[in-house]
């Protein structure tokens, strides 16, 4: 038995031997993992203000093949984003954009708010502690990003690098510089209108870099007043837009605009002109070169905000010739910025989305022209009326304070004197803001939960809801009513001709595509923090979008 048993034991461990040989033979050679992180040498942010998302198409047989169709075809398009707070402003865009936040978080709730504390209108970026740098002083320097309460996507950068990836903002508008570059930034620049600088404030640095002041002192703007502002094409050829001249339009809107005027005496006007968006980006391009950004192997982060859209668009509207000449320009002008990239950088070494701050609605009077419905109303005209109206129920004088960003601001030292409860105050506002033609709803922000409403109004008022910082009713219009002027138009409702924008990735990490899903502007920044392989910033409620990678 023994013998037996030694020899079930040998042929086992023979056995276990050959298996063993076998495996070494077979087991395949260890895995080489990549030796650090991939990343981008350049993250560019084009933030376009006021661009729609059908511009995208509108005009695209006009486009070249470098600006707005190459980011389309060899981009990835998410062709269904959408802002998801309320009101929809310049600012807030911007904010949301970079921190994949809502207002409810991040704090900046419009471009200016009121504080009833103090009874003062306070502006996004305003900041009496710090002095402009760059030019003469005024208060278009006094500004940072003091009141912004989150951390952006570039501010993550900055702290996943060490400090050692540098972020510039750049744009004609402060807050669509200083608020996309976030707290810890290089530099912020912007435009100042009254000297034709660009600038910044004591926040950032003591004095700006040489290549800002020796840019400066060329005072570009008088270059393309000299041109005036004639169409890039025949001006028969703009078949997208209306005829030239329409009283609904806020400026002297005939074709050839005249600008020579202006030289050495206004340099502001270069905003309300296709020109100022060149400028913006020729800005950035001297960036890249004078700060070598993009340079080494620590990603770096430009965010540019190209602001003339807006301007141009606010005067003229969108059906304007003006406005498809603003934009057939931005696309050679992106054209340009690419190449640049291209050579500077390095094709493939960089990752550029392009997206909007907000949309903006048709001019009410075109929409009249055209048989649709449109109104405006007057925050003036509202104060008035509902001051009147509660004197006269109550006898409570002059309870409202402010009516702006579709929010009703009452006078709390006169609503808590215990003559009428605040509820009865609010209660009966209400009721007779409902009967004002083009109000489509009222409600108490502090009791949305308990309101019936679409649910989508619902989430966009909650999301721009700031306890701190917002009023206490929020006003809903009809569509394509808003609050403005009998010429041009404006943004701010929850209405996709307001928050349908565009989002668009090209470049490293980035497939050729288009989806339709629907997707938020709060997840532009954690997608990007996921292409980075970084954190995403402290108050991001967005979702990366997983779809737009070549993995």
């Amino acid at each position: 038995m023994k013998k037996i048993s030694w020899l079930i034991v040998s042929v086992s461990i023979f056995s276990l031997s050959s298996l063993s040989a076998q495996t070494q033979k077979t087991k395949p050679s260890a895995k080489t993992f990549p030796a650090e992180v991939a990343r981008p040498k350049l993250v560019i942010g084009l933030v376009v203000d006021q661009m729609r998302w059908d511009y995208l198409y509108r005009y695209y047989n006009r486009y070249s093949n470098g600006g707005f169709k190459r980011l389309i075809n060899e981009g990835f398009s998410l062709e269904n984003t959408f802002i998801p707070y309320t009101p929809t402003y310049t600012a807030v865009g911007h904010t949301t954009i970079y921190t994949g936040s809502v207002p409810a978080i991040h704090g900046i709730i419009g471009n200016d708010w009121y504080n009833v504390e103090t009874k003062k209108n306070i502006y996004c970026t305003e900041d009496s502690s710090v002095v402009t740098i760059g030019s003469t002083p005024s208060s278009e320097g006094n500004m940072s990003p003091k009141n912004l309460l989150a951390t952006t996507i570039t501010d993550e950068l900055r702290l996943a690098t060490n400090f050692k990836g540098k972020v510039i903002g750049i744009s004609l508008k402060d807050r669509g510089s200083i608020l996309p570059a976030g707290h810890a930034a290089n530099a912020a620049y912007w435009y100042q209108g009254s000297t034709g600088n660009w600038i910044t404030s004591s926040y950032y640095m003591k004095e700006v870099p040489t290549w800002i002041a020796d840019y400066n002192k060329l005072k570009l703007a008088n270059k393309f007043y000299a041109k005036n502002w004639e169409t890039l094409y025949p001006i028969n050829t703009y078949l997208n837009s209306t005829s030239d001249e329409k009283d609904y339009e806020g400026k002297t809107s005939t074709f050839p605009h005249t600008l020579a005027q202006n030289i050495d005496k206004n340099f502001d006007a270069i905003r309300s002109t296709p020109y100022g968006n060149t400028i913006t980006l020729d800005l950035a391009k001297l960036a890249i070169l004078s700060e070598d950004l993009g340079q080494d192997n620590i990603t770096d982060f430009l965010a540019i905000s190209c602001s003339s859209t807006d301007y141009v668009g606010h005067a003229y509207g969108p059906n304007s010739i003006e406005a498809e000449d603003t934009y057939l320009r931005l696309d050679k002008d992106f054209e340009e910025f690419f190449n640049y990239l291209d050579k500077k950088v390095g094709k493939g070494n960089y990752t550029v989305f392009l997206s909007a701050d907000h949309g903006v609605a048709h001019v009410p009077a075109f929409m009249k022209e055209n048989k649709l419905p449109a109104g405006i109303v007057s925050d003036r005209d509202i104060v008035f009326k509902l001051n009147a109206f509660l004197n006269n129920k109550f006898k409570v004088n002059n309870v409202v304070l402010k009516s702006m960003n579709n929010q009703i601001i009452f006078d709390h030292d006169k609503t808590d004197n215990g003559t009428v409860s605040f509820d009865v105050i609010k209660a009966a506002s209400i009721e007779f803001l409902k009967r004002i033609d083009g109000f489509t709803n009222v409600i108490d922000i502090s009791r949305i939960a308990q309101t019936t409403l679409p649910e989508v109004q619902k989430k966009m008022i909650t999301n721009g809801y700031n306890a701190r910082r917002s009023g206490d009713l929020y006003y809903i219009l009809d569509p394509n009513w808003f609050n403005g002027s009998s010429t041009g138009t404006t943004h701010g409702s929850w209405n996709p001709y307001d928050a349908h924008i565009p989002l668009v990735f090209m470049g490293w990490g980035i497939k050729p595509g288009a989806s339709n899903k629907t997707h938020y502007m709060t997840d532009i920044a954690p997608t990007l923090a996921a292409l980075l392989h970084i954190q995403m910033p402290n108050g991001c409620v967005g979702e990366p979008i997983t779809e737009i990678t070549n993995k």
